[in-house]
């Protein structure tokens, strides 16, 4: 079971790669998520919004849940299997799931569409809570219609099992208002503003945009903890080209489309509503691609 003295570091959110029918490909998963672990990364999160959760069933989920815990066997990577939905009942069910199934912990998403109060919240959050599997509570406003206040945010982490919370509020401000009030630790979600948020008191980053050159958001990790921070600064603004390609469309079609580039997973296929990328966007990835092969050959 995952503790908040384990929240700190890169989790990397994976992709559900699909075959071309819009099945769960599971070679690919397996290829491609062993890889991701062999970089020794702090968590490994499956059926968040990377991995399009809105669209895989629980039948589907328990076959995730249960091929991720296998690769994981014999490493310490805690498991974090997505579990929210814009449905309190469905929620739990699926966080009942994934506590029977062996994860360390769950990611909840504020329930989305439905846009509810920040007291409906707050009794989501309780919910999933008391199912007694360690809960990371996730914050995406951008995606969900609603955010949470410092209050609600305060209030959600102060509950038991609730053990960190994902930011993806658009801003440091959150994670600085709660880091001055001490509060349970916080990972960024925000990939590009992880080097600011690292200043602000976030513990690290569960961050899509780590699927490629893990190794790197690992390294301007640990040089910030070591406070080599001009260092990190200098390796995370290297990267900051890549990331602006992967957010120029939506989550994961441009992620998607570079793995199966370079081989990760055999296809880019997304399921409806979600498309792949367009085709400018295609050559400006090829382009990225080519040039960081040349530089790799050099």
């Amino acid at each position: 079971m995952l503790t908040e003295e384990q929240i700190y570091g890169i989790y990397v959110p994976v992709v559900t790669p699909f075959n071309a029918a819009g099945e769960i490909d599971l070679e690919s998963y397996q290829r491609y998520v062993n890889n991701i672990i062999k970089n020794s990364i702090h968590g490994l999160v499956v059926n968040g919004t990377t991995g399009e959760s809105p669209t895989v069933n629980i039948q589907e989920l328990q076959t995730l849940v249960n091929t991720s815990r296998e690769l994981l066997k014999s490493s310490s990577i805690p498991l974090v299997i997505g579990t929210g939905t814009n449905d309190t009942a469905s929620t739990v069910a699926r966080t009942e799931l994934a506590a029977n199934s062996g994860a360390d912990a769950v990611l909840v998403v504020v329930p989305y569409y439905s846009r509810p109060s920040q007291q409906g919240i707050i009794e989501h959050f309780r919910k999933a809570a008391e199912v007694g599997i360690p809960v990371i509570a996730y914050d995406i406003p951008g995606r969900t219609g609603v955010g949470m206040s410092v209050d609600t945010a305060r209030t959600i982490l102060d509950m038991n099992n609730v053990v960190g919370l994902k930011d993806c509020s658009g801003s440091p401000l959150l994670v600085t208002e709660l880091s001055r009030l001490g509060s349970k630790p916080v990972l960024c979600g925000d990939d590009l503003h992880f080097f600011d948020m690292l200043g602000c008191g976030a513990a690290g980053g569960m961050l899509a945009s780590a699927n490629v050159h893990t190794a790197k958001f690992l390294g301007i990790y640990e040089q910030f903890r070591a406070g080599q921070i001009e260092e990190a600064r200098a390796a995370f603004d290297r990267l900051i080209p890549l990331m602006k390609l992967l957010f120029k469309e939506s989550n994961p079609a441009p992620i998607k489309w570079l793995l199966s580039a370079y081989g990760e997973i055999a296809s880019d296929t997304l399921r409806l509503p979600m498309t792949s990328i367009s085709s400018g966007l295609q050559e400006e990835l090829g382009a990225y691609l080519a040039g960081s092969n040349q530089l790799a050959a050099i």
